[in-house]
């Protein structure tokens, strides 16, 4: 095995990446200028054959959904200890799945509508963080009002929360958002 690059932030991962053509990347989720989950997506629509092993802080199941929903091949925690980097790194590059052990909850990769939010929901829910009304949310994003508050129902109820402030709560704790 060996390392032949390394990137402080998710868009030098991507440059990295398209440029070093590596058979395995180990992705952190929670970059900065660009999040893991966006990284992944990025690299593999340029570079599809490239195997992406998430590396993350939070097993909460919409994270570990939307990870393998990008295209990543594994999911590992950081502070794993019955699953080794280097044990999860071949398995994905010999095109296994592979789950950290820790993640309890499953996790399908079927068309139903599960607790996984869409990049769209993402990114309103990023918006609704930042504080942002649905009338600012819909001008920003080019949206009517009413479809901005038909997607913050809907994540609202894919996460089981009442209240915007249950939400914002919900995503940071969980890590959905990176707070800038």
């Amino acid at each position: 095995m060996e390392v032949i690059g390394e990137a402080a932030d998710g868009e030098e991962a991507v440059k990295l990446a398209g440029r070093l053509k590596p058979d395995v990347i180990v992705m952190d989720s929670a970059m900065p200028r660009m999040t893991g989950l966006a990284a992944t997506r990025e690299i593999l629509g340029i570079f599809p054959e490239a195997a992406v092993l998430i590396l993350s802080m939070h097993s909460e199941d919409t994270l570990v959904r939307q990870a393998l929903e990008a295209g990543a091949k594994g999911y590992i925690l950081k502070n794993a200890v019955d699953l080794g980097l280097q044990t999860a790194i071949r398995k994905v590059a010999a095109g296994e799945i592979v789950l950290d052990p820790q993640i309890t909850k499953s996790v399908s990769r079927t068309g139903e509508r599960s607790p996984a939010l869409t990049p769209r929901e993402l990114e309103i829910l990023e918006h609704i963080v930042a504080g942002e009304s649905n009338k600012e949310i819909a001008a920003t994003l080019g949206l009517s009002v009413n479809t901005v508050a038909v997607h913050r129902a809907n994540i609202m109820e894919a996460l089981a929360v009442r209240n915007t402030a249950e939400l914002v709560v919900y995503a940071i704790r969980n890590g959905l958002v990176i707070l800038p």
